[in-house]
């Protein structure tokens, strides 16, 4: 694809927003029970929400759309952002729009007075997890079961809607480094080979290019763990949902026990070298960093 002109702003008026619900049905499907009508947008917007939208020209081709929530702490409550919901035209991804809106709506959080957002994704997404983790610099260690419950659109039918909730510290370091303009180059697996660092588990290799996950948990034994899922869980998806279903199984276990562990998600590597693409989670313990890999 040739590099696209693309312009972001700020949606607020009906006629703005009624684009917004019509794209939800390019890119999710026709399940009107799974779009955020119009009506509901206009509300978020109007008391605190946000609603960015990329135009190529005056075609609406993404969108980003949160709204202010609060958080519990140990004696208290403070607001956060909740990012609910992104978007990108299916003739329009690979192209960068989902940072470059992320990277406005961090701008626009900031202007509010806020520093933390946070958003759910499934966590056998490589590509979302390389976006969020590796690109954004989210942190997580929260994992929800079945989050939205038995889900009917196109890219999540027919297996348990767990996800992660991730953390996205908008005034840290860490963030800035990547959003910045000179931002910090993604890890590859070549990288954190050269420290010795290898994945804590073996994948048995399927026909198509699958991989099938292990039969039993390994230990946690180092404070840096490398942990594997499939490159392209959605295409996996489509030709062996059995499979599917016993990583969804095996991934619940896994992150689980990591997080109970006190791991945290502090990376994510999408490496496609030889065309035989790859996506691994960087768990690191408690408060270690991987500044040694940046």
């Amino acid at each position: 694809m040739t590099k696209l002109n693309y312009n972001i702003r700020l949606l607020d008026t009906p006629e703005e927003l009624r684009l917004i619900e019509n794209l939800q049905r390019d890119v999710w499907g026709e399940s009107e029970t799974d779009i955020v009508p119009m009506h509901m947008l206009i509300a978020a917007v109007h008391n605190g929400g946000l609603v960015l939208g990329a135009f190529d020209e005056e075609k609406i081709i993404g969108f980003v759309f949160g709204f202010t929530g609060l958080e519990k702490l140990t004696n208290d409550v403070r607001a956060k952002h909740c990012s609910h919901m992104m978007g990108i035209h299916p003739n329009y991804r690979d192209s960068g729009i989902g940072f470059a809106l992320k990277r406005a709506q961090w701008q626009m959080v900031r202007h509010q007075g806020l520093d933390h957002i946070t958003w759910t994704y499934d966590p056998l997404l490589s590509r979302n997890a390389y976006l969020n983790i590796a690109k954004l610099g989210a942190v997580c260690t929260t994992y929800r079961q079945s989050e939205y419950g038995e889900m009917r659109d196109g890219l999540n039918a027919g297996l348990p809607s767990d996800r992660f909730q991730v953390d996205w510290w908008i005034n840290t370091r860490r963030v800035e480094r990547r959003l910045s303009k000179r931002s910090r180059p993604t890890l590859k697996l070549s990288h954190v080979a050269r420290s010795g660092l290898r994945p804590f588990y073996t994948l048995q290799s399927l026909s198509g290019n699958f991989v099938k996950p292990p039969e039993h948990l390994p230990p946690f034994d180092d404070r840096l763990l490398l942990a594997e899922i499939p490159a392209d869980f959605i295409d996996l998806k489509s030709k062996d949902f059995s499979l599917a279903r016993d990583w969804r199984f095996f991934t619940r276990e896994l992150f689980e026990t990591a997080f109970a562990k006190s791991y945290i998600i502090t990376d994510f590597i999408y490496d496609n070298n030889d065309n035989h693409p790859r996506g691994l989670y960087v768990l690191t313990h408690g408060e270690s960093t991987l500044d040694e890999f940046e």
